[in-house]
């Protein structure tokens, strides 16, 4: 519950404290006085936008905090889930610079926007006059049905499994996409990767090796001619190398007779002759090695023919590319087998799951339907409470196709009168109808829910007299369970308040100015009298209040 409201620099309010009770909480006060800038205040901590223009004074900063009593409401885990410090007595504090810029805290720790709505909403529940165009919205009244078959559970199981459901419908509509794309290229990829692999290429280093070996080939016969030429100059011509040294060895030989020095250098001689001598024999070798085979060469040719062929095709410059390339095509011609694998597998899966939610949804559908006719009797009931006996409400309930909250649509339609055949909400009630339906099926959720804080703001509007003081009484009872905050114009409401607040505007150093008080006892009478008879109320209209306030005890 809301114990306390503290509010600073808000529109006309200067300063001021709202000390709350657990029950009926009456807030009255002259039409312009500051009630509905009461609310507006209020509205910050629940994570409404600013505005600026109803900052009081722009050189200060705005506050508006409320203090909740939350011990009860079981809502540990939302604090833990967003780091935040759990106290059973929680403030809210929303700041406001004159600048526009604004910040949350709750006990202290700062928070964003979303965090303040997602705890407000399980905090307070504010009903003004426009709200009642909620019952225009077919949703709401799904809501109400869903609050009444208190099936949470078993939503919250069917609405994760439909958005996966959706997530996969989005990821096949996308692979289909991409394997319709891929089928267009297939042709000419399969085409590309059988000429690549006809081409049987392996080795990166083939088309260096094979412009080595056919430059031989095309120059074997200047290769032998030479090598033989080298062979007959070392030892095979009338004054070959081989013969001359050999002349050379022989006088050498003599030479180191007479003196050593020459040994060494006849050393060196032989070891010349013997190096030259091998020499000439690879020159042979080598020789008998290179074959003139215009076969050979015609065959590398017509390969390294291939090999540029592709090269210019694809506009790449080795055999390492045009591997790299037919990898590249073998994983798309792979990715078009893979993506028919995904697709079929997802279409499984998305046909296990739709029946699975076919099923979950028949179970909510059931849940629903079961609540019909409790709602509609509880309600019509409630209906005749608040001096509308004649009134009827019926539930229309319409199959649809699976949506994120179940496969039915849902709407409460009303009548007035006696015979009239139940209608569209839109179509037949009247503003002041709307409202005591509102309050009808808020005090049959209240019974529902744990939700802590009912607020209304005039929902009382266009009714009056017994209907008031009837209308009164649901919301005395309702607030017997719950915190009820109601702002009034109507003295049959005001006095079945618990607490009784008067709002008023007053004027200091030429400045307007909001206030809140608390009234006693006897301030109530005078209070209740002014709202039946005007400011200066007589004794009927005190003895009036009087009796009013006697009866609502």
């Amino acid at each position: 519950m809301l114990q306390k409201l503290y509010i600073k620099n808000y529109a006309l309010i200067d300063e001021l404290e709202l000390h709350l009770t657990n029950n009926l909480n009456i807030i009255t006060g002259e039409t312009g006085a500051g009630k509905s800038i009461i609310l507006g205040a209020l509205s910050l901590i629940l994570g409404q936008r600013v505005n600026t223009a109803a900052i009081g004074n722009n050189s200060e900063k705005c506050v508006v905090e409320g203090t909740f009593h939350i011990g009860a409401y079981h809502i540990q885990p939302f604090f833990e889930q967003n780091a935040l410090d759990y106290e059973e007595e929680t403030v809210i504090r929303r700041e406001v610079t004159p600048s526009g810029k604004s910040r949350a805290f709750v006990n202290d720790t700062p928070v964003t926007l979303d965090i303040l709505q997602n705890l407000s909403e399980q905090l307070v529940s504010l009903h003004a006059q426009h709200q009642t165009l909620h019952l225009y919205d077919t949703g709401y009244h799904l809501h109400i049905i869903d609050t009444l078959a208190n099936h949470a559970p078993l939503l919250n199981q069917y609405a994760e499994l439909f958005k996966l459901y959706r997530k996969n419908q989005q990821r096949l509509q996308e692979l289909e996409t991409t394997y319709a794309q891929l089928q267009k290229d297939l042709d000419y990829t399969l085409f590309q990767l059988n000429e690549l692999d006809e081409a049987k290429l392996h080795d990166p280093n083939e088309q260096e090796l094979l412009e080595q070996e056919l430059m031989r080939l095309n120059h074997a016969e200047s290769i032998k001619q030479a090598l033989l030429q080298g062979i007959y100059a070392i030892d095979e011509q009338e004054m070959s190398v081989m013969q001359l040294l050999r002349e050379v060895k022989n006088k050498l030989t003599d030479a180191a007779r007479y003196a050593n020095a020459v040994e060494p250098l006849l050393e060196r001689v032989e070891s010349v002759t013997i190096e030259l001598q091998d020499i000439s024999n690879e020159l042979g070798l080598l020789e008998t090695e290179i074959l003139i085979d215009p076969e050979r060469a015609a065959e590398i040719t017509e390969r390294l023919n291939v090999i540029f062929k592709l090269q210019k095709k694809h506009r790449l410059n080795t055999i390492t590319e045009l591997l790299q390339l037919q990898a590249n095509l073998q994983k798309q011609a792979q990715s078009v087998e893979n993506s028919d694998e995904a697709i079929k597998a997802l279409k499984t899966t998305l046909a296990k799951q739709h029946a699975e939610l076919l099923h979950l949804a028949g179970q909510i559908s059931d849940n629903r339907k079961r609540k019909f006719p409790v709602f509609e009797n509880q309600i019509n009931n409630l209906l005749a409470e608040v001096g509308m006996p004649n009134a009827l409400i019926k539930m229309a309930h319409t199959p649809i196709a699976l949506s994120g909250s179940g496969a039915d649509n849902v709407e409460v339609m009303f009548a007035a009168n006696k015979g009239m055949p139940p209608a569209e909400l839109r179509k037949v009630a009247s503003g002041g109808e709307l409202s005591r339906l509102m309050l009808c099926i808020q005090s049959l959720m209240a019974d529902n829910t744990a939700l802590p804080t009912l607020i209304f703001d005039e929902i009382d509007t266009g009714i009056s007299g017994e209907v008031a003081l009837k209308v009164g009484k649901v919301m005395q009872k309702l607030a017997h369970g719950h915190q009820v905050i109601c702002i009034t114009h109507l003295p049959q409401i005001a006095s079945k308040g618990n607490t009784h607040f008067f709002v008023y505007k007053q004027l200091l150093q030429n400045k307007t100015h909001t206030g809140i008080r608390l009234l006693s006892n006897q301030e109530r009478v005078v209070e209740i009298a002014k709202m039946l008879s005007g400011d200066n109320p007589g004794q009927m209209a005190l003895a009036n209040a009087k009796e009013l306030l006697q009866t609502a005890q």
